[in-house]
């Protein structure tokens, strides 16, 4: 008779979640013994960084990912990346190993009676079967909702002791075959209404977010963007890259406060947005939420974004079906002006280091072939790195979309996983990579093509940034003095070199598109001040 664990790696098989993210305690052995050999194990060092791969890896595929913890210490360490992956929609199965189910109630150790409470809020749903025969089902249901509209992580405790049970062979034989699907295509007189208002608009500004992001929806968002002839913002603290950074039509990021929303889209009488929460704002500057006399509408598919919006309409379904509907519908008007193309400005590197933000991202850019892809946990710099940037295709950049610090290293190591034949750069604050510092040695272990540059200003350079504008004196804890990334990285395995000219760093650049395996290179950078909003 099929056991529980036979039957959930042939689930896993129908789902092709043959690759497993985890960092393995007493509790998961179980679930890993007679591990099949088409499946593959991504061991982590720590749970953080566990999580980051996954949500990394689920990012660039487009698919979800299976991560398992080690208890609710483990998931503990993993709660902090699984804000990010909630606030990115990133669809995750998360499990971990609970204790023997007679010894959960005697506060065993490795056992939690309230497991299912240790992820939330940053899960969609948290489950513990009742029974053993019920796990089966208990992950089916976990696979389907994290990747049903709105995406995101659900959670799923395992007792140890329920994987050699007899699994309930109805349930067995019907699970694999299951498809749940969205169909989020809107009617067609709301298509209809929607196209009108669009029609009419005078000055249109569309403005783009992650859900943007993938294979359907791309290019279907760029052809409305060209027939509706309007200017195009990418969505404040952006995720993703949803829309090609040097098309002429392009502005630029939109900045995250609500003054700052209002101060870029003045002059335009309608705005579309696809696929982001309206908006998601960091910095406090308030102000009105729109200029005067401009409409909004929203289209995505996150029913709790379009209700707590406090202006503009809303419409809840699938950005890439809507976006496909709204361009036949929408009249191409020929004679409206094309906005302004952006002037991308110039930036020399100086001959030696530090080397400005915007210097070193314009070199990075010209360096970079068309296929790279990119991670920025830079956080200081991100409106330089924005400035600078040239991608164009779907699921080619990942930044922390909660503001976690911990995510980017490690978010890299996945996307690598996700495609080897695709060089990764992954650009790191000093600081910020030492949150998930451990994902090098995955890197080194699976000689993945990325290239980690560590960009070391000596601090917390995002945090310093708030020091004028919150009136803050004195604070302690900015400065992160004798750091040495490179040291760091050899220790796990990772070549790695400091450079101090441009000539050197010009090189370091130029090695990305024939990279085998990761290295990393600390760049010294300046301390540079912009308001955030």
């Amino acid at each position: 008779m099929a056991t529980v664990r036979s039957t959930v790696h042939d689930l896993l098989r129908s789902w092709d979640l043959t690759t497993v993210f985890g960092n393995p305690g007493s509790n998961e052995l179980p679930f890993l013994d007679g591990f099949p050999p088409d499946f593959r194990y991504v061991l982590g060092l720590q749970e953080a960084a566990v999580l980051a791969m996954a949500d990394g890896y689920a990012q660039a595929t487009g698919r979800p990912a299976l991560v398992n913890l080690h208890s609710a210490a483990g998931l503990g360490h993993a709660v902090g990346n699984l804000a990010n992956a909630r606030a990115s929609h990133t669809p995750l199965v998360v499990t971990a190993g609970q204790q023997n189910r007679s010894m959960i109630g005697l506060n065993a150790v490795l056992g939690e009676a309230d497991m299912v409470r240790v992820p939330e809020p940053q899960v969609k749903w948290a489950y513990e079967p009742a029974t053993a025969q019920d796990v089966p089902r208990a992950l089916s249901e976990a696979f389907h909702r994290a990747a049903l509209p709105p995406a995101g992580p659900v959670f799923v405790s395992l007792p140890m002791d329920d994987w050699g049970q007899p699994a309930d062979p109805d349930v067995a034989a019907l699970l694999p075959g299951r498809r749940v699907r969205w169909a989020g295509a809107a009617d067609p007189d709301v298509v209809a209404e929607l196209a009108r208002r669009m029609a009419a608009a005078r000055t249109p500004a569309l403005v783009v977010g992650p859900e943007a992001d993938d294979e359907r929806a791309f290019g279907r968002v760029v052809a409305l963007a060209e027939r509706w002839r309007a200017a195009v913002w990418t969505a404040p603290t952006a995720p993703r890259c949803p829309f090609p950074t040097r098309h002429p039509q392009w502005r630029g990021l939109l900045p995250p406060s609500i003054a700052g929303v209002a101060e870029h889209l003045a002059g335009h009488d309608f705005v579309l947005v696809l696929g982001a929460p309206v908006f998601r704002y960091h910095a406090h500057r308030p102000g009105r939420w729109l200029p005067e006399g401009t409409e909004l509408v929203a289209v995505g598919s996150d029913p709790g974004a379009a209700a707590r919006t406090p202006f503009g309409d809303a419409l809840v379904g699938d950005v890439a079906a809507i976006a496909g509907q709204l361009l036949p519908a929408l009249p191409d008007d020929a004679d409206r002006a094309l906005p302004e193309p952006r002037t991308v400005p110039h930036a020399v590197l100086p001959d030696d280091g530090p080397f400005p933000a915007d210097a070193l991202f314009a070199a990075l850019t010209e360096a970079l072939p068309a296929r790279a892809r990119l991670v920025n946990e830079s956080t200081a710099n991100t409106s330089q790195f924005w400035t600078h940037l040239d991608l164009r295709t779907p699921r080619s950049l990942l930044f922390p979309a909660a503001g976690g610090l911990g995510f980017g290293l490690p978010a890299a190591v996945g996307m690598a996983l996700a495609d080897p034949e695709r060089p990764v750069v992954a650009v790191l604050g000093d600081g910020a990579a030492q949150y998930g510092i451990t994902g090098l040695w995955t890197a080194a272990q699976h000689r993945l093509p990325i290239t980690f540059l560590v960009l070391r200003n000596g601090g917390y350079g995002a945090l310093r940034g708030f020091v004028d504008s919150l009136g803050v004196q004195n604070a302690p804890g900015l400065d992160l003095p004798d750091l040495d990334a490179v040291r760091i990285a050899e220790g796990y395995g990772v070549p790695a070199c400091r450079v101090t000219t441009a000539r050197d760093l010009k090189a370091a650049l130029a090695e990305v598109a024939t990279a085998s395996g990761p290295r990393l290179v600390e760049i010294p950078v300046p301390t540079e001040l912009r308001r955030l909003g």
